[in-house]
């Protein structure tokens, strides 16, 4: 199984609410004690087992919006099916500090999601949507995204990614349905 965590590279994004698909690919990998991180051309990524299951760790390093070149570089690598991804990115449409997994469906508006969809021409695959809350009405979304958290939404952010860890681990053992059960 891939785990695709999506999010923007660079350390002017580090921290950013768009990139929480990343922090919880980094917290992932320590929790996993993945192997040590190996690049591809457009992506990081790492490898561990667990419960049973190979599982490969991914970061583009792409831009966000690009998204979609990274995993179809990493599909043709490793030959890999639509249902053996999981992809990790942040969601305007959930409160901050709400999971969700999805399966299949459009992307809802999100650039790295779309792009991901027309790279692999196939929208059916499984999702993990970590809510950040839609910006105020004064504010742009393209400049919310790019935010870092505020000091007040860092706790729940980190109780989210810890949370975000445990739901992907029950997707592994016990399946989507019992992941949604828990955490939908």
């Amino acid at each position: 199984m891939a785990i695709i965590g999506l999010g923007n590279p660079g350390p002017e994004y580090e921290g950013t609410r768009h990139n929480a698909g990343y922090r919880v690919m980094e917290a992932l990998a320590r929790e996993l004690s993945a192997s040590r991180p190996f690049r591809l051309q457009k992506s990081i990524c790492a490898t561990t087992v667990y419960a049973g299951s190979r599982l490969i760790l991914v970061q583009p390093v792409t831009y966000m919006n690009l998204s979609g070149q990274a995993v179809a570089e990493l599909f043709r690598h490793y030959r890999l099916a639509v249902n053996n991804l999981l992809l990790i990115h942040d969601e305007l449409d959930l409160p901050l500090g709400t999971l969700r997994f999805k399966s299949g469906g459009s992307s809802a508006g999100h650039q790295g999601v779309q792009s991901v969809i027309d790279s692999l021409g196939n929208s059916e695959f499984l999702r993990l949507r970590f809510g950040i809350g839609r910006p105020l009405l004064t504010e742009e979304t393209v400049d919310y995204v790019l935010e870092t958290f505020t000091h007040l939404e860092q706790e729940m952010v980190e109780s989210t990614v810890g949370t975000a860890i445990i739901a992907i681990k029950l997707l592994i053992r016990e399946g989507l349905v019992a992941a949604m059960n828990r955490f939908n």
